[in-house]
Order: C-alpha cells, then structure tokens, then sequence
C-alpha cells in the first residue's frame, strides 16, 4: 500500500505538470477525459489523507479494503479503477463549475507565486493545515451538498487558522470560503469576519496573542479530566476574558452608539440575544462558571451502563472485554 501511495504522488505530480495547470494564459478546466483521469487521481489521494486524520475512518475506504482483501494484485492501476463512476462525475463536474464561476476573476489577478498551498503554521501548538493562501486570501474549500445549512464550526474552523498565524507569515487580510458545488467564493475583510463573529476583541494581533497563551496553557486535544485540571483551565479563561469598559457593549465589547433616547445597554438587538445565550453558558461576567466539556463516554462504558444494574461494574466488565478482565487479575 505504501509502494502504491508513492506511485499515487508521482502519477498525480506529473499529471498537474502535464496538464499545465498553474498556467494562468489557458483555462481552468480541461478536455473531459484528462479531468476524468485527474478526479480518479484526486479521490484515490483523498483516501490515503483520510489516513492521516482518522485510522478508524481509513478502514472503510474503498483502498484499505481493496489492498486487504488481495495485497499481491493492489496496484496502482488498481486503485484508479475503484472511485465509482458517479463519484467521479461528482468531481469533475465541481471541476467543471470552477471553470465558469467566481474562482476565475481570482485566478486572472493573481500568479502561481502568489498561492501557498496547504498552509501550515510553524510554532503552533497544535497541527493544523488550511487549504489555501492567494495573496492575503485565505480560502477554505467546502463541498457540502446543502450550503444553506453552513454549520457553525465551520466559521470558528477558519477563524482558528486565522489566529494560528501568530507571525503573520501569510498577511491574511482577508477570509473566505469557496463552495465547491455551487462555485461561490465569499469573502470577508479580516475586521469584517471578526464583526461577523461576534469577536470582542477586535485587533488581530492581540487576539492572536490571547490565542496562543490559551493554547500554551490548554491543549486543544486534551480534555481536563481531574477537579484540578478544571480549576486551571478555569483560572485560565477567567485570566483571558477580555475586559469590558463602561460605555462599551457587555456581549462584544465595542462602542455603544450615540442615543438621543436613554442610553442603550448593547450596540445591536443581536448583541442583545447573544448576551443572554452566553451568560446562560457562563462565558461572560454574572453567568455561571465557565463551562467545560465533559469527557465523552467511550463504547465500553456505554454498553456497560445498558447491563443489567444487578451485575457488578467489574463482571461486567470482564464479561464485555476479556482483556480487562486478565489485566485486572494480574
């Protein structure tokens, strides 16, 4: 599979190269049979990623069943046979869609140089890769079959890569998302998106400093499991909360507008809503203590808790896994 994967890249770094597709004087897209070969080459791809993310995930692509059930036939040419044809459809028709919505006026104005692909963020203290970078334009690419219901971590997704380029090595001044299957790129200025948000802090390089001290402090893949750990985390957030003066609004913390009328207490009727959510949820002065997400139950401990009640935690435990249950006796 390993061999196979190096074969995958090559194949697929010639092909860009063949097909010429940085070269800003031809379009975007290409004859349909080289586009057909490209998607392949693209899904097959996709599936070793899923390696890299989720192990578990990886053991129902169409590759990792493919090389298990015969390792000694799984070629490349193989591999580039299993993508269905409606999903690759799927994909060149996305393809196709690029080539006659917004991504064009971009890719007119900007040069090959001007792109960073795969951005990553050395000195972050956590992994993460955006998808693009095009001259301060940072884009995130969606593909999702119903865009109107745009999930919301989706939104803090590309706020965190924003805040995890602490050295402002990329110069985002501008955000964005591009909607594959509907060719849209929307954009937003960086003070925009913030605004859009709800941020209370409005200035990047401060926020991007809070940032990184809460990341320092917190690991963003570790759960606090103890009375302790929940303490210092706590003691933590409360250290970062921003600070709202008088005059300033209590759920994003800009400036009150002028009222000829009696002083007003938030700067929108949004601000007004979000006020009371976020107190509820204890992330703002007056609310509860802050809330801290609860480790989740593992399969095991489900089941477990299914059993009868009559049956003692550690039987039950052996019972479901044997392993425990020979570990426990030694």
């Amino acid at each position: 599979m390993h061999a196979v994967g190096n074969e995958l890249a090559a194949r697929l770094t010639h092909t860009v190269h063949a097909l010429d597709l940085a070269n800003r004087d031809t379009p975007i897209d290409r004859a349909h049979d080289e586009e057909e070969d490209l998607a392949r080459l693209l899904i097959a791809a996709a599936w070793y990623q899923v390696l890299t993310r989720s192990s578990i995930g990886f053991e129902h692509t169409p590759l990792y069943l493919a090389a298990c059930e015969d390792p000694g036939s799984f070629t490349l040419d193989r591999l580039l046979q299993l993508p269905h044809r409606d999903l690759v459809a799927d994909v060149v028709a996305q393809l196709q869609q690029a080539a006659e919505g917004t991504l064009i006026s971009l890719r007119a104005r900007t040069r090959p140089e001007d792109c960073t692909p795969g951005p990553t963020f050395p000195g972050a203290r956590i992994t993460a890769d955006a998808d693009l970078v095009v001259d301060g334009l940072l884009i995130d690419f969606k593909s999702d079959k119903h865009p109107h219901r745009f999930p919301k971590a989706s939104a803090w997704q590309l706020l965190g890569y924003l805040l995890l380029d602490t050295a402002d090595r990329y110069r985002i001044d501008t955000v964005g998302f591009y909607l594959s299957r509907s060719a849209v790129l929307a954009t937003w200025p960086v003070e925009e998106y913030l605004d859009l948000l709800g941020a209370c802090r409005r200035d990047l390089t401060a926020l991007r400093a809070v940032f990184a001290e809460l990341l320092a402090g917190c690991r963003a893949d570790a759960e606090p499991h103890t009375p302790e750990d929940e303490d210092r985390v706590r003691r933590l957030l409360q250290k970062l909360a921003p600070v709202i003066e008088a005059g300033h609004c209590p759920a994003c913390a800009q400036p009150l507008p002028e009222s000829t009328r009696r002083p007003r207490k938030f700067c929108t009727a949004r601000c007004r809503s979000r006020d009371q959510a976020m107190r509820r949820r204890g992330l703002l002065p007056g609310g509860p203590m802050p809330t801290l997400p609860r480790p989740r139950k593992c399969p095991l401990t489900s089941k477990l808790d299914r059993l009868p009640s009559k049956l003692d935690r550690s039987s039950r435990c052996g019972e479901l896994c044997p392993v425990s249950a020979e570990v426990d006796k030694g």
